[in-house]
């Protein structure tokens, strides 16, 4: 006999997809996304188009976790649906696009009104906490006001644009002390002159300029779907800002990804380390942007940040962290730390955004003509797209620079991956006369060699 479902009650761990291992290293892989970004500046903009496509609820439950762990956060949020609507409404004719586009005195009050809408609405999803939901226990304070200054964009080619601005500044000062409070700093897209008119800005021009001003870590575009893509489809995840500078020259974008493009790189350009395109459609985009390696995105930089760089002191624990566990199963032989802290010299690290996630070692026998290739690891997270090719490149030119003619790795459980990449078989003969002597037996690890 069935029980009533009333009286049917799961935990957690009752349900067929919960992993605890698999959720605890997932907890650990994005302390250090948690580390860094704690006291940053993120600028996060969207559209009116996210409000009325009913996603803005989510945002707000992933914003506050953000604000939780210790991000300060700035809100630039549109209105363009919004402002149409009400225009329709009143029986106007005027539709605003994605452009810079003139606006009438009714389309100005049609802009306040939209603005004032959306902004209690953000203000009413903040409040919220409700038990059993990710706003439970979120006291978070919104606060809006006259933060920017802007100044008409005057007659351009002989069409005045009235009531359609541009910003002139912002009052630093006043957002730094909010947000340094812990509170979340709301900016509509309205600015006011000294005389006390009002002007409709664009969100992206908004946005743009508030996090140069703030020197943000991030300016985070939330768009319907206005990522750069690669040939075969898939999310170009990172882009220089030359190269993407280089695809606005060309043409080949649609017009709204271009704009969104232009500002997040004239935002890198100006001093903002970061700028994002995200796609607000999938659920969660903002945390997966921000605490997946590649994201879900489309990243600006001033230079890709992938790096591969020699290894410091600094740089110790990070390497045993991903050394450790191929000790424990017996791929690589345990060294200690006190030995990586000897070496630390001979090792290249390959770091994203921050994070350390490859190393590899180059240890020479220049008298015999060569070197070893030891420790090339990439965490598990990170593998299959590549990173393993980086390390083995840059050490062969490594060895290369050095006077090495050979290259050889000792490996017990990668040897096909090695003889994919042009190392062959060899013995232990094959092995300069100082490593042969303290070639490990018991391991009895395989040879592999390589020409350079």
């Amino acid at each position: 006999m069935t029980a009533p479902e009333a009286d049917i009650t799961l935990s957690a761990h009752d349900a067929p997809e919960f992993a605890p291992a698999q959720f605890v290293r997932w907890f650990r892989e994005v302390a250090p996304y948690v580390h860094a970004f704690r006291g940053k500046t993120f600028v996060v903009a969207f559209g009116g188009e996210l409000v009325r496509d009913g996603a803005l609820n989510a945002l707000i439950q992933d914003l506050s976790l953000l604000s939780s762990l210790g991000v300060k956060l700035v809100l630039v949020h549109g209105s363009r649906p919004q402002v149409n609507e009400q225009l329709k409404l009143k029986g106007y004719d005027q539709q605003f696009g994605s452009g810079t586009e003139p606006t009438s005195a009714e389309a100005l009050e049609c802009a306040k009104e939209a603005a004032g809408e959306i902004r209690l609405d953000i203000e009413a999803s903040f409040s919220q906490g409700l038990p059993n939901t990710p706003m439970s226990h979120a006291h978070i304070r919104v606060i809006s006001g006259n933060f920017v200054t802007a100044r008409p964009v005057g007659v351009i080619d002989g069409v005045d644009y009235l009531h359609t601005g541009a910003v002139r500044k912002m009052d630093i000062d006043a957002i730094k002390s909010v947000i340094n409070q812990s509170a979340i700093v709301l900016l509509s897209p309205l600015g006011f002159s000294p005389t006390g008119d009002a002007f409709n800005l664009a969100m992206e021009d908004l946005a743009t300029s508030a996090a140069v001003a703030l020197r943000a870590e991030k300016l985070i575009f939330l768009t319907p779907d206005n990522t750069v893509h690669n040939a075969d489809g898939s999310v170009d995840t990172e882009l220089a800002r030359e190269d993407a500078d280089r695809l606005l020259s060309d043409g080949s974008l649609d017009e709204e990804t271009s704009r969104f493009l232009s500002y997040a790189s004239l935002a890198v350009k100006r001093g903002v380390a970061r700028a994002h395109l995200v796609p607000y459609p999938l659920d969660g985009s903002v945390l997966l942007e921000i605490f997946t390696h590649d994201g879900v995105g489309t990243m600006v930089v001033e230079d890709t940040l992938d790096d591969l760089r020699p290894a410091t002191m600094d740089d110790v624990g990070a390497i045993v962290q991903l050394i450790e566990p191929l000790e424990a199963d017996g791929t690589l032989v345990p060294r200690g730390r006190g030995v990586i802290e000897r070496d630390v010299e001979k090792f290249t690290v390959l770091e994203h955004d921050g994070v350390i996630y490859g190393c590899v070692a180059l240890i020479p026998y220049l008298d015999e003509g060569m070197a070893e290739m030891a420790c090339l690891i990439v965490h598990p997270e990170w593998q299959s797209t590549g990173e393993g090719e980086i390390l083995l490149r840059h050490t062969e030119a490594r060895a290369r620079a050095a006077g090495a003619r050979r290259l050889f790795v000792l490996t017990t459980r990668t040897s096909h991956w090695f003889m994919k990449r042009g190392f062959v078989r060899g013995g232990i003969a094959d092995l300069p006369r100082e490593r042969q002597a303290h070639y490990n037996h018991s391991r009895n690890s395989l040879i592999f060699i390589k020409k350079l």
